[in-house]
């Protein structure tokens, strides 16, 4: 059995992702939706935390491999069909993970470590998985918040933010609220944290 090869599994990961059919325009280039949030996921993971092991950079990599391939619509649209779709998608991250990582070499505790990251076990008790956590809710606030908080009425993104600030540690809250956020963005923080 050759090496694990970490560079191996990224590329794998990077390729699943790069077939995403939805596209997000970033700085004037276009980019497989996934794709450019995988490679978000790990740049704030490394801001956050240079010293993150494999196990939590391949995790954060592969956060929502192939994720277009469960449809939230085909999910009741109320929250118990909202909660069962993102269980089958951690489900299924996982064990595509699972699989490239298997492929490449990764020894059977390696991969059951990374399923448990993807999976979201034991927040706020793993550390790993809160980091894991954290950087989630970093990159939303970073680079998804605004369009998102254009889209729903104030009171319901103050709540969605209530709820993110309840997921992250002391160490995410000082890292969000140094995110280079419009001024709106700010406001709305403002409020959820009173």
């Amino acid at each position: 059995m050759s090496q694990p090869s970490f560079e191996q599994a990224i590329e794998k990961i990077d390729k699943e992702n790069a077939k995403d059919p939805n596209k997000e325009i970033y700085q004037g280039k276009e980019y497989p939706k996934e794709l450019l949030y995988a490679q978000r996921m790990t740049k704030a993971l490394l801001d956050f935390n240079p010293q993150a092991n494999e196990e939590l950079q391949i995790a954060a990599r592969a956060q929502h491999i192939a994720r277009w391939k469960i449809d939230r619509s085909s999910y009741p649209m109320d929250r118990i069909g909202y909660l069962k779709w993102r269980e089958e998608l951690k489900k299924m991250h996982a064990d595509m993970t699972s699989e490239i990582l298997s492929e490449v070499g990764y020894n059977v505790e390696f991969i059951e470590r990374v399923s448990f990251l993807i999976r979201k076990k034991m927040l706020k008790k793993d550390p790993d998985s809160q980091t894991l956590e954290d950087v989630v809710c970093l990159v939303f606030l970073h680079y998804y918040f605004e369009d998102f908080a254009q889209k729903h009425p104030d009171e319901k993104v103050v709540d969605i933010l209530q709820k993110t600030w309840g997921k992250m540690s002391e160490k995410g809250h000082k890292a969000a609220l140094e995110l280079p956020l419009d001024e709106k963005s700010f406001s709305l923080i403002k409020k959820a944290l009173a």
